[in-house]
């Protein structure tokens, strides 16, 4: 009966869906500041051309 409650079989899943989320929370948030950024320098190359 202990086995059949202490499987870790769908753990390593969970755990992967985690990681994939948290790296896409992490690269929005860094497409959001980069872009900020780019458009701020594209603006500034604009004006001065």
């Amino acid at each position: 009966m202990f086995l059949l409650l202490h499987r870790e079989e769908g753990q390593g899943l969970a755990e992967y869906a985690l990681i994939i989320s948290i790296i896409a929370v992490l690269a929005i948030l860094g497409l959001m500041f980069i872009s900020g950024n780019l458009q701020t320098l594209l603006s500034t190359i604009g004006k001065k051309i």
